[in-house]
């Protein structure tokens, strides 16, 4: 099991889709949200993404596919 600290960023076309359900169901992955600022037209998201190392990686690369901007904030929560 591993974390990792990101900020996600959603532009307006993604701020309604649920995507950080999609990828819990998709992925196994659950997001710990620390902090968050979501408005009509943009949003983000401070969070800790746990699961399996590969699980998060993919999740990752799949948020980042979908247009999200995922920036890494400090590395591994947990080892």
């Amino acid at each position: 099991m591993t974390g990792l600290r990101v900020r996600l960023t959603f532009p307006e076309t993604l701020v309604k889709e649920p995507l950080l359900g999609r990828m819990v169901r998709e992925f196994d992955v659950l997001p710990n949200i620390r902090r968050a600022n979501v408005e009509e037209h943009a949003g983000w998201i401070q969070c800790e993404l746990e699961g399996d190392p590969a699980a998060v990686d993919k999740a990752v690369r799949w948020l980042e596919q979908e247009g999200v901007g995922v920036e890494l904030l400090g590395g591994d929560v947990l080892e």
